[in-house]
């Protein structure tokens, strides 16, 4: 007798539980990304021709709602880099660094401090003795870049400090071609100064963080130290001065200067050991050319990248240096025609500096003839 009822309550309650099962399915309510795994084609192909499940319906209507949602929640964000649109603001990282972090442990305890400044320097081994000499009077505020043109970077390791720093190496090329491809704006914008030095450098007489002391009290943008006068070619403006923390200006041959306020006599400095402000080298990296890797002209075009000019760059002469005159990288090139190899390298440093000026005057004349501006007739 228990058999028989225990039997007949089973049939019962299995009958209640299929009648309310299709109510049941239509009110779940699956995650959207549950859904759209659905292959709803698949699922419309095999039953071509025949009536189609209601649960295929109302996954249709379903898909249509989903659609209509992911449409209103795209994100576009005009403001964004560009490429980045999609993105959330608050996840993009538009800057980078040059910091050393581990492989191991929490990201945010990586880093027990943070370089203030950067120098790059690009070098040969044969140079290495004097590049140590270099960087021991840079402090540890400063990030250290090599930039090899002779592609031997291991044999650095001899030097304690080269085990931290940062590396490239690329045969044959010059500072400014690495300086436009690795010191990207926004990959030093963490550093308040950027140093961009010949590997011919002599610094008995220099400490760079006394010489930014002198930067920031004298509101300087771009500067570089003052050069030992009786020691090779040089221009007046960037002659070291025994009698005073900074010069801004000078006085050039007869007729080499327009305008007191313009290069040579002032708003100049060489590009062998130039020093720039971040905001400073924003501008100026978006001036060097692509193809015109030696920067010569680069110098006299300085001044289009800070206001007033004449106030912001200038030479630090307390802090000062000995160039060399190494043509170590002049020996990189190769010989034709008979000619030495650093014969090749200067000739191509002089049409360099022409096609310079004129890429420039050019820029500056369709800008001016775009908004309007008659530059021959203007009286400003």
């Amino acid at each position: 007798m228990r058999l028989i009822v225990t039997t007949f309550t089973g049939i019962v309650f299995g009958f209640f539980i299929g009648v309310s099962f299709p109510a049941l399915t239509t009110k779940l309510n699956l995650p959207s990304s549950l859904l759209s795994s659905i292959d709803v084609t698949y699922i419309q192909e095999k039953y071509a021709g025949v009536k189609a499940p209601s649960f295929v319906k109302n996954n249709n209507s379903i898909s249509s709602k989903n659609r209509l949602i992911n449409d209103t929640l795209k994100i576009w964000v005009p403001s964004n880099p560009r490429g980045a649109e999609r993105l959330p603001p608050a996840i993009i990282e538009a800057e980078t660094d040059f910091y050393l972090r581990r492989l191991w442990g929490q990201p945010s305890e990586d880093l027990t401090s943070k370089p203030k400044y950067l120098v790059a320097f690009t070098v040969g081994h044969n140079q290495r003795n004097n590049i140590d000499a270099n960087v021991k009077k840079f402090s540890e505020n400063f990030t250290i870049v090599l930039f090899h043109y002779d592609g031997r970077t291991t044999e650095w390791d001899e030097f304690e400090w080269s085990k931290r720093a940062i590396h490239v190496s690329v045969r044959k090329q010059t500072k400014w071609w690495y300086a436009k491809r690795f010191l990207h704006p926004d990959i030093v914008a963490p550093y308040d100064y950027i140093f961009i030095w010949d590997e011919d450098l002599s610094v008995e007489h220099f400490n760079a963080e006394e010489y930014l002391k002198l930067v920031k009290k004298h509101g300087l943008e771009i500067s570089q130290p003052g050069l030992e006068p009786n020691k090779g070619l040089t221009w007046q403006m960037t002659k070291r001065r025994g009698d005073r923390e900074v010069h801004k200006e000078t006085e050039e041959k007869p007729g080499w200067c327009s305008d007191p306020h313009l290069p040579p006599c002032a708003a100049f400095v060489e590009i062998m050991a130039p020093v720039f402000s971040r905001d400073a080298w924003r501008c100026v990296w978006h001036m060097i050319q692509n193809d015109l890797v030696h920067g010569w002209g680069l110098d006299f075009a300085l001044r289009k990248c800070v206001e007033p000019a004449h106030e912001k760059i200038g030479v630090v002469d307390s802090q000062w240096i000995i160039h060399q005159s190494v043509p170590s990288l002049g020996n990189q090139g190769e010989s034709q025609s008979g000619e030495a190899p650093w014969q090749g390298v200067r000739e191509r440093c002089r049409k360099e500096w022409t096609m310079f000026q004129s890429r420039l005057a050019n820029a500056e004349d369709a800008y001016y003839k775009a908004v309007g501006v008659d530059m021959f007739n203007s009286t400003t």
